[in-house]
């Protein structure tokens, strides 16, 4: 090895070249009265990275408040649904609303429910 060279004391740090070669660019711009672009690029960049984790928290922050987990009033099997739709009882096969946090039984009009009540005769 030649002990002459110019690259004995050199410090290599892979990926600091490109970091400073940003910096250097900003200055740049700056000293020139455009820093409105250093500006809107750093903006820009900000919403690509919060915008998604924004939405997906607010999501799940939705779902959280808009599922609903009850049992059916006809067979008393356990079910899930978001609130103010229509699911179908996966157990007996009826048809069921979710309103306000409970499952309600969806009856055309004029329909009168009646419950069954096993009589014993002697």
């Amino acid at each position: 090895m030649n002990n002459n060279s110019p690259n004995l004391f050199q410090v290599k740090l892979p990926g600091v070249q490109s970091w400073l070669t940003i910096v250097a660019i900003c200055l740049l711009l700056g000293s020139l009265g455009l820093g409105w672009v250093v500006k809107f690029a750093s903006i820009a960049i900000g919403l690509v990275i919060l915008a998604p984790v924004v939405g997906i928290l607010g999501f799940v922050w939705w779902l959280r408040r808009s599922i609903v987990a009850a049992q059916c009033p006809v067979c008393n099997y356990s079910l899930q649904g978001i609130n103010g739709s229509e699911i179908q009882c996966t157990n007996c096969g009826e048809l069921l609303t979710v309103d306000r946090g409970k499952l309600v039984r969806d009856t055309p009009p004029d329909t009168i429910d009646v419950v069954a009540v096993e009589v014993i005769q002697d």
